[in-house]
């Protein structure tokens, strides 16, 4: 497998495949969804994160798929408008 440095952002339209190897370093930019808008966590797969607008009763969270529903990072409850 080769390797490839990047000096800017990445972004896939699809997701990315494969583990992470080395050193995540910089900023890590996740896509922004509403409850209503976010994709399936099913399909999006478990291990996945997105930063959810209102997923915290209204307030903003990081949320991650456990392959059936999106989690809040805080409490580990499913993602709620309300």
């Amino acid at each position: 497998m080769s390797s490839t440095t990047f000096s800017g952002p990445v972004t896939s339209t699809a997701g990315f495949v494969g583990a992470v190897t080395g050193t995540l370093t910089g900023t890590a930019i996740v896509t922004t969804y509403t409850v209503a808008n976010a994709p399936s966590a099913a399909t999006a797969g478990a291990g996945s994160v997105v930063f959810v607008s209102n997923g915290a009763a209204g307030a903003a969270i990081l949320a991650f798929s456990d392959g059936t529903n999106w989690k809040r990072s805080d409490t580990g409850a499913t993602i709620a408008a309300a």
